[in-house]
């Protein structure tokens, strides 16, 4: 393979994601697509951990997706970099961080199942990047699988066109192949045979296929112009022509491509490589990356230690707003290897050899050797090593070029959404989204001797994790860890203890709590006067504070200059400050409209901060005067169990605040929906295995937050 791939070869680079609910086949997709590619030589199984991709020890144990995982090969004369993603929902932020970096995604979807709560999740991960999708569904050979049916909760759930090209021949147990409806062929799969027999359709699916060809010509021609065309004057659309359309409507998300195969039974993934290539973008096909410019003469060109001015663009995780550095531009930059050097962090791990950085390249060429300028510090260090992932398996090259995914070793201070650039040509472009999270437990070392060593222990956690938090309790200096879940923090605390000779004591896992404005005031005064001997401080704003459907607004109404604009900013800063403490339990304060009506200056002593004080203590001071409400997260749970423990199921739901949204049979399987508070979920799965001899799932979705009972409000 080569080592890396000019500007003529990047049309044959596909940059893509596997995305789906858990348990939907994700891993055996990927298994399947290396073991296609000749990459790997035996067939992985994730119940043998076996995998490629789920090589932590706690994925093989648990059997499912902890940790994207990034794998390359090449197929039909393209390279295929492939990141396999975790389906469980409390770790969102993998895959959010994996999609910032992709170019397309194949969705997995059961052909049982149909679209799962997690797999619309991540389709609305996707719709938020703008990446072009392909759906595969898979398991076509199990008892209940129907491919009308996936692709009927595909376009009323997530609301996509899908341009269905398979025909499975055969259902369930007797499912043998597919017929390709744009070449009218049947591909067909025996038992134990890697690869497809290419033949007739079958006689008896021939009407069946030239009725869903002429559906899919109709479908396209609607929505593509050229395809229009060919189809008023011909009144069918040849090969090449509904290929081209469905790349530009798959493209563009006017639609989605639908195939379906067994990955277990290794049936239907040679077509599904052959889409990927044909309809996802190449990194020349999707926009040149966006970035903010920060003036050349910021960073001494490399040079360790350089630093740039102003430092780094800073977003609010509460409130989504931006800092920008002073003296920047937007600039785009192409996928070209001739432009200067621009890369994305997306992930940061240990390994036995050193600490990796994954990158996406967007433009620019690196060697081995080069001084980078990293955003977070502003410092310039030197790329030691470039290697070709292969999950937990890596081989040198010697340089990336835009458009590749690569490890590099020798970075110190990278971060995930650290941005990499060359020094003479510093660019920082948008990190990956980072979620508030809603799960705390406490931990402590279990000898007093190992509390340096679990500090450390939990800095590398969220070094490598940005979505897990450590802090320090103010009133019982207890070390607090968050997250997005029960198991996401199950996962963070047995990494924890499987280093050599560090135990932990945990508690019991606690919610993140909101405060929001039931009741607003009005006309709060408040005056900032500080006199200390030097130069004075003086502030006097009036706030009207006002409820808010969702997070936080500001503006000002004053008239005649009596707070300047420049104060007017200080003041907005003032009161975001005020947000990360309410009143009610020092929880964080979103909900809320805060209107600056008045206020006066001092000649001499007024100046940025002292507004910025006078807003903090002024919204605080409101915020007591206000009707508060606090919030506690929400989540949607679907509960998959037997028709004779329904109401088992129902009645412990309603214990849990629970209120059923939904309960519908599905083959012979009851499958109830309901919105539950997220604190009263802990140790359900065992409540429902007992409940179900262990036949019950559950899967569980954060919606946001809801007005919580006022016991609640009891410290």
């Amino acid at each position: 393979m080569r080592n890396h791939l000019d500007h003529r070869h990047l049309a044959a680079v596909r940059n893509l994601g596997i995305l789906a609910h858990v348990d939907a086949g994700k891993t055996t997709v990927t298994e399947r697509i290396l073991y296609a590619t000749g990459t790997t030589h035996k067939r992985g199984e994730v119940h043998d951990g076996t995998t490629v991709t789920d090589f932590d020890p706690q994925e093989r144990d648990r059997g499912i997706t902890i940790f994207a995982a990034a794998v390359s090969c090449d197929w039909n004369g393209h390279r295929v970099n492939l990141i396999d993603t975790p389906g469980h929902v409390d770790f969102a932020d993998e895959v959010e961080r994996a999609l910032r970096v992709l170019d397309g995604a194949v969705a997995v979807f059961d052909a049982v199942a149909g679209v799962e709560p997690q797999s619309e999740s991540v389709w609305r991960q996707a719709d938020r990047h703008g990446v072009p999708r392909i759906a595969f569904v898979n398991k076509m050979d199990r008892a209940g699988a129907d491919l009308d049916t996936a692709v009927a909760s595909l376009r009323a759930r997530l609301h996509p066109v899908p341009l269905v090209v398979h025909l499975p021949i055969g259902s369930e147990g007797t499912f043998t192949g597919v017929v390709d409806l744009l070449r009218l062929r049947a591909l067909t799969w025996g038992d134990g045979s890697d690869t497809a027999v290419e033949g007739e359709v079958p006689q008896g699916l021939r009407e069946e296929a030239l009725r869903r060809r002429r559906l899919l010509e109709e479908a396209v021609a609607e929505r593509h112009p050229a395809a229009l065309e060919e189809f008023c004057d011909r009144e069918t659309l040849s090969v090449g022509t509904l290929t081209a359309a469905l790349r530009d409507l798959t493209r563009t998300g006017d639609g989605v491509v639908v195939l379906c195969g067994s990955a277990y039974r290794n049936r239907g993934i040679e077509p599904l490589l052959d889409a990927v290539v044909d309809y996802l973008p190449s990194p020349l096909d999707v926009p040149a990356v966006c970035g903010i410019r920060k003036g050349a003469d910021g960073v001494r060109n490399g040079r360790g230690g350089a630093t740039v001015d102003g430092g780094r663009p800073t977003v609010d995780r509460m409130h989504g707003s931006v800092d920008r550095m002073p003296h920047t531009a937007d600039e785009r930059r192409p996928a070209d290897p001739a432009a200067p050097f621009a890369a994305l962090a997306f992930k940061v791990g240990a390994t036995p050899t050193g600490r990796l950085t994954y990158l996406r390249v967007y433009s620019g060429t690196i060697e081995k050797g080069d001084p980078v300028w990293e955003s977070g510090t502003g410092r310039v260090e030197r790329i030691g090593r470039i290697l070709r992932v292969q999950a937990d398996r890596h081989a040198q090259v010697d340089r990336a070029v835009a458009g590749d995914i690569v490890a590099v070793v020798g970075l110190k201070s990278a971060r995930p959404g650290s941005t990499l650039c060359a020094p003479g040509d510093p660019l920082v472009l948008e990190p990956p989204g980072v979620a508030d999270p809603v799960v705390s437990v406490a931990v402590e070392a279990s000898r007093s001797t190992d509390t340096d060593r679990l500090a450390s222990a939990l800095a590398r956690l969220t070094e490598e994790d940005p979505s897990l938090v450590v802090r320090t309790d103010p009133e019982t200096g207890q070390t607090v860890l968050s997250g997005m879940g029960e198991l996401h923090l199950e996962v963070a605390v047995e990494k924890i203890r499987r280093s050599p000779g560090l135990d932990v004591n945990v508690g019991r896992p606690g919610v993140t709590y909101r405060e929001t404005v039931g009741r607003g005031v009005s006309g709060v005064v408040y005056r900032h006067v500080k006199q200390d001997g030097g130069a004075g401080q003086f502030a006097h704003v009036v706030l009207d504070v006002e409820p808010l459907e969702d997070g936080f607004a500001f503006r000002s109404s004053v008239v005649g200059g009596r707070v300047p604009q420049e104060y007017v900013r200080a003041v907005e800063a003032g009161c975001r400050d005020a947000l990360a403490e309410g009143p009610l339990g020092g929880h964080p304060v979103t909900g809320l409209r805060v209107t600056l009506t008045d206020g006066a200056t001092h000649v001499k002593d007024s100046s940025d901060m002292a507004f910025r004080t006078a807003a903090r203590f002024a919204l605080r001071e409101a915020l007591r005067a206000c009707a508060m409400v606090l919030l506690e997260p929400v989540v949607d749970v679907t509960v998959t169990v037997p028709e004779d423990a329904v109401g088992g199921v129902l009645g412990d739901l309603a214990a849990r605040r629970g209120r059923v949204t939904e309960s519908v049979v599905r083959g012979g399987s009851a499958v109830v929906t309901a919105t539950v508070p997220l604190a009263e979920l802990f140790g359900y799965a065992t409540r429902l295995r007992s409940r179900t001899q262990g036949r019950g799932t559950f899967t569980a979705r954060p919606t946001g937050y809801a007005p919580a009972p006022a016991a609640a409000m009891t410290p």
